[in-house]
């Protein structure tokens, strides 16, 4: 969830600083360029105060004052050529130069010098040059013009170079990005935290709800932190794994408290049938089938108390060789798989993982019997034992009819039993003591089939203390 939450929160936060920034930089590079307007506005209002009596060559006596302010005039244009390497120009209305620095610059017939003249001549000063932005080489174009009596007799024109200016902007534009950055660092790790903050109590109720689904049926979440929705909710959810584990206790203690109260009038009953057998013909076809139910009544009896106790009692678990365990239960098995033509084999290296033992036993001599039950005469059943990963597990592989898919999705459940395998002695218990044992231990039982034909199960325990308890 937070694989999705954080993109989220990050592409949100980014375009917020985007929506910020972008205005900021262009804000940024206007006041550069407005402020090279407003210097280059001054430089040719300045020169228009020093072109507004100077006219074409005059006639008369004043011949040599016109000269002079022309003279005066140029050279103020060739000193601020030199010392700025702006391009400086008075031009008549005509186009003509009344001067102009440097000496080789003229007025274009077209282009942004020629519009800034036209639109002085109109007595319009360029107070909105088009904006240069830093990967532009254009150059700044400003003009005044020179007004006489109320009359426009010439324009200045200034044409700037822009690298200065655009590299204002650049650097303008960098510190914003530094910023944006910085600040986008700052968004990034308040949303990690953030994001923390709101999926802590999610992820402690997922870890709860899977610790409760595995049979860890006393685990809590902790209502503390987070929002208050969430608080809220790991409430109810304590609430109803309290409900739950009541009910789930009441149905054990039932299911205890009914195969103990039955067992006795049972055995009274099986008593019973035995006198009676005595008093009849030796052989009797419906004394025996009677015993053989009441035999097998008082089985179903045993596994539902077996259960009941597997799933109510806590596992003691210890550091345990699970390889000896293993060739222990092969050797137990070994002689009644031989009687009945089966090869049990077993390769059980020396493997520690923390188990109960007496519970590890009890599931292991039930996937056994059943794998020795339902393998056909001449067929191996094998036991091996190995590491995979965090577990340590015991594998037993048969050479039986195995399963359909199907029916693979349905082992395990209680008093369930295959189709094909009905009349074959068993309560169906069996397996559904063995996985109640495992998990009391945070250990496993896994099914598949077993190529070319029969079944695969797999037991797995915890090879270290932490696994075991997690």
């Amino acid at each position: 969830m937070r694989t999705r939450l954080l993109p989220l929160l990050i592409v949100l936060m980014a375009g917020v600083l985007l929506a910020l920034g972008f205005p900021l930089a262009v804000s940024v590079a206007a006041a550069q360029q407005q402020k090279v307007v407003v210097d280059r506005i001054d430089d040719t209002a300045r020169f228009a105060s020093l072109a507004q009596f100077v006219t074409k060559r005059p006639t008369g006596a004043r011949v040599r004052d016109k000269d002079e302010r022309r003279a005066t005039l140029q050279t103020e244009l060739d000193y601020y050529h030199e010392v700025y390497g702006i391009r400086a120009g008075v031009f008549f209305r005509d186009g003509q130069p009344m001067a102009h620095s440097p000496g080789d610059w003229f007025l274009p017939p077209r282009g942004q010098e020629r519009e800034a003249f036209e639109e002085a001549l109109r007595s319009r000063g360029s107070h909105d040059p088009r904006q240069v932005w830093p990967w532009q080489r254009g150059r700044l174009v400003v003009a005044s013009p020179v007004i006489r009596d109320g009359d426009v007799i010439a324009v200045v024109v200034t044409d700037s170079p822009t690298g200065h200016m655009r590299s204002k902007t650049l650097q303008g534009w960098l510190l914003i990005g530094a910023g944006e950055s910085a600040a986008m660092l700052l968004a990034v790790g308040a949303a990690l935290r953030l994001t923390g903050w709101v999926l802590r109590p999610v992820r402690v109720l997922d870890a709860t709800t899977h610790d409760i689904a595995t049979g860890r049926l006393k685990s809590r979440v902790a209502a503390a932190g987070g929002p208050p929705e969430l608080r809220r909710l790991a409430r109810s959810f304590n609430e109803m794994a309290d409900n739950v584990q009541d009910v789930l206790e009441q149905q054990r203690a039932f299911v205890a408290d009914a195969s103990h109260q039955l067992r006795n009038p049972l055995s009274a009953l099986l008593l019973r049938i035995e006198l009676l057998a005595l008093e009849l013909p030796e052989g009797n076809e419906e004394i025996a089938s009677v015993r053989t139910e009441g035999k097998r009544l008082a089985q179903v009896l045993d596994d539902l108390l077996g259960l009941a106790l597997a799933e109510h009692a806590d596992a003691d678990l210890c550091l345990t060789d699970i390889g000896e365990l293993a060739a222990e239960r092969v050797g137990a098995w070994r002689p009644l798989a031989e009687q009945r033509g089966v090869r049990l084999t077993g390769e059980c290296p020396a493997t520690t993982g923390w188990a109960d033992p007496v519970a590890l036993s009890s599931a292991l001599d039930a996937v056994i019997d059943n794998a020795v039950k339902f393998t056909p005469e001449g067929e191996e059943v094998r036991v091996e034992v190995s590491k995979s990963g965090t577990m340590t597990t015991v594998v037993i592989t048969d050479g039986g009819p195995g399963l359909t898919e199907d029916e693979l999705a349905r082992i395990g459940d209680r008093f369930w039993r295959s189709n094909h395998h009905q009349n074959v002695k068993g309560s169906g218990l069996g397996l559904s003591i063995s996985r109640a044992l495992l998990a009391a231990g945070g250990g496993s039982i896994a099914y598949e089939s077993h190529e070319p034909h029969g079944l695969r199960v797999t037991v797995g325990v915890p090879r270290s203390e932490s696994a075991s308890s997690a």
